[in-house]
């Protein structure tokens, strides 16, 4: 008898061109007794640590699953490859501490899972921590030494702050390959499905202080795709130095992630503060092949959250940099408003110019890190501050002009320091559509290691103006370009 193949990653792509091929089928409907359930109900159904998948000898690698119930209602299948060999994890009751919750009939033995997490000793050899959870839709968080849970990614996003509502494609199966005692990572492949693609998805999911995941996936479009969405991370802003208008709270700050960074395919450092605006905002970024972007938690400093509960401090960075040429797209920043910081509204992706055609085939892939600490990223000046209020006059005795809106901008690091000996070889570039630029000027920030820039703006009402600024020593640039949007209410 033949020896049984191998399952690899082209046995999914294999399965995601088939399953293209065909109309979608979305998933049946859960038992009652679960999709009635409550957040609370839900999570008090915990899997047995003890039943934990992969602790076989000298494996730092453990597989727990999650329960279906409340907004999980897409089964999923989870399989575990070993020696080559995939096999399907079975459902059982006794996986599983039902807590406060009681179910009247036994649940169907093919029921599936919600989705699962490996843990790793990220923290302390002697202690096993979550590393990477795949639960809801395409979502998957993954962290670091140190770390926090706070903001997502996705393995595709599809209309994406669109007025007619957006696509969430789902995985629908999952194969983990068993890991080599000592091994360094771990593989999972994933089946994607939606009513418009499915894809082939495989993860390389290296832990540590900086936990990394290098992700290949294959597309086939069911039909055409105007507005896609790759690499696609999700996040929350809530309240910040720059967009105090919710503030009646002890906690200053409240954000999962402060700014979108963006490294341009020309080598221009661009970073924009997060907002919580008071509409749907969409800005976006024309590039050709982009190097990288990601939602970043900048401020690290606890005095400006005070929640000892959430450790707003400790939520990772997400930097994505692609593998090979994206080409031609722009990276998408979508802000969504929201009354308080339990709503995830933020949105970053890359979209490409090209939209995706039913029968071709589409194929890219990047690598995702997770890190606390992101300023070695690029050796010149970062946005450390952005503050906005209205003018006043610094002792030159020019006048305040009406309906003007002042920024102070703190920039820092790179080589700011070595020329705050010699502060009047620096300046400011600034640039703003759709308003004027009244004054622009910099002061010498020591408390930073920088210099503290102060722009003022005036912008018709009712009108939307998009600022840019850097500093420069001759001509080089000595820090990444800022860039914000303003909109003077009517």
């Amino acid at each position: 008898m033949p020896p049984q193949p191998r399952f690899g990653f082209e046995e999914v792509v294999r399965r995601a061109r088939d399953v293209a091929a065909a109309p979608y089928e979305p998933g049946a409907a859960l038992p009652e007794a679960l999709s009635r359930l409550d957040f609370d109900a839900w999570r008090d159904i915990r899997f047995r640590p003890e039943r934990a998948l992969m602790a076989q000898p000298g494996s730092d690698y453990r597989l727990q699953l999650f329960h279906l119930g409340f907004l999980f209602t897409r089964p999923v299948t989870v399989n575990i490859i070993r020696d080559g060999v995939a096999t399907p994890v079975p459902y059982a009751a006794s996986l599983f501490d039902y807590g406060r919750v009681r179910l009247e009939k036994p649940l169907p033995v093919n029921l599936g899972f919600a989705g699962f997490r490996l843990h790793f000793p990220l923290n302390d050899p002697r202690v096993s921590d979550e590393l990477i959870s795949f639960i809801g839709a395409s979502y998957f968080r993954v962290l670091g030494r140190d770390q926090r849970y706070g903001l997502s990614a996705r393995a595709l996003a599809i209309g994406a702050g669109v007025p007619n509502g957006e696509e969430f494609p789902v995985f629908r199966e999952f194969w983990v390959e068993t890991p080599a005692a000592g091994a360094d990572r771990i593989i999972v492949h994933a089946l994607l499905d939606s009513a418009s693609v499915t894809g082939a998805y495989r993860f390389h999911i290296y832990p540590g202080a900086d936990s990394v995941v290098d992700v290949e996936a294959v597309l086939f479009p069911r039909r055409p795709i105007e507005k896609l969405g790759l690499a696609p991370l999700t996040s929350m802003f809530f309240t910040g130095e720059n967009d105090r208008r919710f503030h009646d709270d002890y906690r200053s700050e409240l954000h999962d992630s402060d700014g979108l960074l963006i490294h341009s395919g020309t080598g221009e450092w661009i970073w924009r503060p997060l907002r919580n605006p008071r509409r749907q905002a969409v800005s976006s970024f024309v590039e050709r092949n982009m190097r990288g972007f990601g939602l970043m938690q900048r401020d690290r400093v606890f005095e400006h959250y005070q929640d000892l509960d959430l450790s707003y401090e400790r939520r990772p960075s997400y930097w994505i940099e692609p593998a090979g040429d994206w080409g031609e797209g722009h990276v998408e920043l979508i802000e969504l408003p929201t009354t308080d910081e339990t709503n995830d509204n933020v949105v970053a992706l890359w979209a490409p110019r090209t939209p995706l055609e039913p029968g071709r085939e589409f194929r890219f892939g990047y690598k995702l890190s997770a890190m606390l600490d992101s300023d070695d990223l690029h050796p010149g000046g970062r946005i450390v501050n952005t503050y906005q209020a209205r003018p006043k006059a610094l002792g030159s005795g020019e006048p305040v002009t009406e309906g003007a809106r002042r920024f102070i901008v703190d920039f820092a690091g790179g080589d700011l320091a070595y020329h705050l000996r010699q502060p009047e070889k620096v300046e400011i570039v600034p640039s703003i559509a759709h308003g004027r630029i009244n004054r622009a000027f910099i002061v010498p920030n020591p408390k930073t290691e920088g210099f503290r820039a102060f722009i003022d703006i005036v912008v018709e009402p009712g009108h939307l103006a998009e600022m840019r600024a850097f500093l420069r020593s001759g001509g080089k640039a000595l820090t990444e370009t800022w860039s914000y949007p303003w909109r003077a209410e009517a």
